[in-house]
């Protein structure tokens, strides 16, 4: 190996080692907002490996609504109304949301966080109308047991729900 090979080799070796740096520092910030989020919501896990958007998208609601979160993880719920309703949220960065295909939850809640961290709400009412509507032709249930459904089906659907059967917003000082 020449002296020009061998200082390209050192040049990529050093590239790596500061694309590591880079994951690494991203890495702990990341770690730093999921200790200060469990320090202030020590109900949720915040967890990176999948839940972090979720559980961030239940907190925001739980100020949002009038919803008060159920501790650790309950099957098929998250949270329940002062009125008894029983919730389950979903929460998406993207263009589409899950709703489960083992189940329909008696209310569901699905929402989009936006990169400046507010909340749009894209379906409020009951389950068994996405059940009866959007996923009336769905008749295999995905390995996963979650529905893919695009936002603006669950938008175009959330039209239709009369206030009486949507989950009330707190009232904001």
């Amino acid at each position: 190996m020449d002296i020009t090979q061998m200082k390209q080799l050192e040049k990529l070796v050093l590239d790596a080692e500061v694309d590591m740096s880079v994951m690494k520092n991203s890495i702990k910030q990341l770690l730093s907002t999921v200790d200060e989020l469990r320090k202030e919501y020590p109900h949720k896990r915040f967890t990176l490996d999948g839940r972090l958007v979720g559980d961030i998208g239940e907190v925001l609601c739980s100020e949002i609504y009038d919803i008060e979160l159920l501790p650790g993880l309950a099957a098929h719920y998250d949270g329940q109304t002062s009125d008894g309703w029983n919730v389950q949220i979903k929460t998406t960065m993207q263009e589409n949301l899950t709703f489960p295909a083992d189940h329909i939850p008696d209310y569901f809640l699905g929402v989009k966080v936006q990169q400046d961290g507010t909340v749009e709400e894209v379906f409020n009412g009951p389950g068994k109308i996405i059940k009866d509507d959007a996923l009336k032709n769905r008749t295999a249930i995905p390995k996963n047991h979650l529905h893919s459904i695009s936002i603006k089906k669950l938008q175009e659907l959330n039209k239709s729900i009369p206030d009486a059967e949507r989950i009330k917003k707190r009232k904001l000082l």
